[in-house]
């Protein structure tokens, strides 16, 4: 029975030897995966960190300064300078001498590097007004409006701004879509080998250029806004009136209204009959003639005509 007792307990050692090695070794295996996995994960890491800044070179370093914190790559570039934007204004200003501050709103125009667009001017008095029109850069739009306001005493401005940055990267992918489709059509067109062919691929050939035509006009159009703004000066004198007055009503208004229109009826009535009048009297007085003359004919032979005396009426007798 001892020996028995003994070699049972020496069974049940081992086991627990053996559970136990099978255990350390399990432990051993995991943390050496895991010390690899996160190994070849800071690796992978320190490669994709490394690669940017190997392949991108200037260009990846420009790229993060741009792009706005915590923004991914693919993000679209926002910046105001990268957009295609029409910038118009339009602003009156009361000046002393109109003449005077035309010149110098020309001039500040030419300063930064713009032109005159057109020049409307009325009267030469106090109340004279200046229309220029001024195409000047986008990048001094702001300037040269401030420097316009400090002619004269500003009276109004209104800036309107414009976003066709999408329009533009539109046209942009139609033109070179069409361009696509004319050498298309130039390449059929050389290897036509009838005359029907030829004839259709020129037609083809013209509407696609045509297209092009059409769309580099258009692209052509919207870099000229864009590269160049628009300014509506009004230059008005110091006796000249308000851009807009303000509708009057009442019943002294109305009775000035219905003279002015009276008056102005009766003026187109008159010049009416002034340019009747010549036609009236060459034809009137001939004519009016004419039917005196007429009357007195119908008129004389009955004057002229002797007056006969009635046929004696016989007797009647009176039966026997």
């Amino acid at each position: 029975m001892t020996t028995m007792g003994a070699g049972m307990d020496g069974q049940v050692g081992r086991r627990r030897s053996a559970l136990l090695t099978a255990t350390t070794l399990a432990a051993a295996l995991a943390l050496t995966g895991c010390g690899a996995g996160d190994s070849g994960a800071q690796d992978t890491a320190g490669k994709a960190a490394e690669a940017p800044a190997a392949n991108g070179g200037e260009a990846g370093r420009d790229a993060a300064a741009v792009a706005p914190e915590g923004a991914g790559a693919g993000v679209p570039d926002l910046r105001v300078d990268q957009r295609a934007i029409i910038y118009t204004g339009r602003m009156r200003v009361q000046v002393d001498d109109v003449d005077s501050a035309a010149r110098e709103a020309t001039a500040v125009a030419a300063q930064a590097g713009g032109f005159v667009g057109g020049d409307q001017r009325r009267s030469a008095d106090a109340d004279a007004v200046a229309e220029l029109e001024l195409r000047v850069p986008a990048a001094k739009f702001t300037g040269v409006v401030e420097e316009i306001a400090k002619l004269g005493r500003q009276q109004s401005r209104q800036i309107d701004t414009q976003d066709v940055t999408e329009e533009t990267v539109d046209l942009e992918a139609r033109i070179t879509s069409q361009r696509a489709r004319v050498e298309s059509a130039r390449r059929l067109l050389s290897r036509a080998t009838s005359i029907t062919d030829l004839v259709s691929l020129e037609n083809e050939l013209g509407r696609r250029e045509a297209d092009l035509a059409s769309l580099e006009a258009k692209k052509r159009r919207l870099a000229d806004l864009t590269a160049l703004s628009t300014i509506t000066v009004s230059l008005a004198g110091p006796a000249a009136k308000d851009t807009e007055e303000e509708a009057e009503t009442g019943f002294l208004v109305g009775l000035r209204g219905g003279w002015k229109a009276f008056v102005v009826s009766m003026t187109v009535l008159l010049t009416v009959l002034g340019a009747l009048l010549p036609w009236l009297v060459a034809l009137g007085v001939p004519l009016a003639a004419l039917l005196v003359v007429l009357r007195r004919r119908r008129r004389s032979p009955a004057l002229v005509a002797p007056v006969s005396a009635p046929p004696p009426v016989p007797a009647t007798r009176s039966a026997p």
